[in-house]
């Protein structure tokens, strides 16, 4: 079995940053979940057996945090001792506050039937670039060691996750 390293990108050997190579990621994803699946351990003793459960329990976890844009965004700021869980109202510009209440107002009144799914369609369209925007802001100020600049794209991102995710159960009531 390998060693548990310092952080995620390390145990993938991948730079800390949040650009990341999706495709080394998972290949070497798939390489430590060999070595370490339970599987493997079924009869060795009591110990090995539970070690290999905690390091693919670690690998799920790790994997996992760093395949998400917004998940990796917050590991990022965790390891510069930003605090993520805490959001203040100054984290979350007014034009997007206002940008949030619109965009809810709008999927809270789509109609029941088969034409709220161009509504739909275009919400999707507005979260997707909205998300991909907050990425490439919360990149340049990672880079730029912005780190209040990084958890305000950080919160934004989160806004924009969630709302991807209220979309999507929005259009699964339609179907």
């Amino acid at each position: 079995m390998f060693a548990v390293a310092d952080n995620f990108f390390a145990q993938f050997g991948l730079p800390v940053d949040y650009e990341i190579d999706v495709d080394r990621l998972n290949g070497r994803f798939r390489d430590l979940q060999v070595q370490a699946h339970p599987d493997r351990f079924a009869a060795a003793g009591e110990a090995q057996r539970l070690r290999a459960v905690q390091l693919s329990s670690y690998l799920n976890e790790a994997y996992e945090t760093l395949k998400s844009p917004l998940r990796r965004a917050g590991y990022l700021l965790s390891l510069r001792g930003v605090d993520v869980e805490r959001v203040a109202q100054s984290d979350l510009s007014p034009e997007l506050l206002l940008q949030q209440m619109s965009l809810r107002e709008q999927l809270a009144e789509l109609p029941s039937d088969d034409s709220a799914f161009e509504s739909i369609d275009k919400l999707n369209r507005a979260a997707g670039a909205g998300s991909e925007d907050c990425r490439r802001q919360f990149a340049a100020a990672l880079a730029a060691d912005s780190l209040d600049a990084a958890r305000r794209a950080f919160h934004a991102l989160q806004f924009w996750h969630k709302f991807q995710a209220e979309i999507a159960k929005a259009e699964d009531a339609l179907l």
